[in-house]
């Protein structure tokens, strides 16, 4: 990230837009600690346990960051660098057992709203 992103310099809608998507990165990614270890996994490692609906279940959660980013006029290559994200996790999550840690430790999600943030951040039209 090249500036720090300042949330008082983002209009309502940016602001709400952006805590919609941490949230739904939250669930999918960090929502429940795994107890002794402190690592968090969400949803989309737990979906992927079922076969093929499990993984497009995820991904389509998923688009909904990607979803928000182009309503918030995210560029195309970062669009992309997202919809790679979520490709390679539900790509990767698809592989039989192996996938679900594949899921737990990708986090596509929260790499997805971090692209958002510095987005955001790295606007020459805020004011």
């Amino acid at each position: 990230m090249t500036d720090e992103l300042d949330e008082n310099a983002l209009t309502g809608r940016e602001q709400a837009a952006l805590a919609r998507t941490r949230t739904m990165a939250r669930l999918l990614d960090e929502a429940v600690a795994i107890p002794g270890i402190g690592y968090r996994v969400g949803l989309d490692p737990l979906l992927s346990i079922a076969p093929v609906s499990g993984d497009a279940a995820g991904a389509a959660l998923s688009l909904y960051i990607i979803a928000e980013a182009t309503r918030l006029g995210v560029p195309p290559k970062t669009l992309l660098k997202m919809v790679a994200n979520v490709t390679l996790d539900t790509l990767g999550g698809s592989v039989p057992v192996l996938g679900t840690l594949v899921d737990a430790a990708w986090k596509a999600n929260k790499r997805n709203v971090s692209l958002l943030e510095d987005h955001l951040a790295d606007r020459e039209d805020v004011v």
